[in-house]
């Protein structure tokens, strides 16, 4: 399945949700592309993954850059809910250590501090 993004903004936190396979290229080029937009409209941003099916290293490559990046210009970025595979490469190739990583999108808004206004939009 191609890769779909899904963009919206809670609590002044920006979410990409994500669903498919990130292959380096027009798939990857499309989340840097969506993740610099989320990152330039909010210093916060969750990614969340729980949809994404396959990621190769060429995308990982691109989100080292990217979160970096995105650091460097005092946007936080929070990855959330990834799936077996994909935590299985992050942790294989010590990049856990890097990106900041929780097991729902809540957790990740509650780290941001926007978990309480996150769960009022949602009502």
């Amino acid at each position: 399945m191609k890769l779909s993004i899904q963009t919206r903004e809670t609590g002044g936190v920006m979410i990409l949700t994500c669903a498919g396979r990130i292959m380096l290229g027009e798939e990857s080029a499309a989340l840097r592309d969506a993740l610099q937009a989320a990152a330039g409209k909010a210093h916060k941003v969750v990614l969340n993954f729980a949809g994404v099916t396959y990621v190769d290293s060429g995308t990982l490559g691109m989100l080292v850059g990217a979160y970096t990046a995105a650091r460097a210009n005092g946007a936080s970025i929070k990855l959330a809910a990834l799936g077996p595979h994909f935590h299985d490469v992050l942790e294989t190739t010590r990049l856990l250590k890097i990106f900041e990583v929780y097991e729902t999108e809540e957790q990740a808004l509650a780290a941001l501090g926007a978990g309480a206004a996150a769960m009022e939009d949602k009502a």
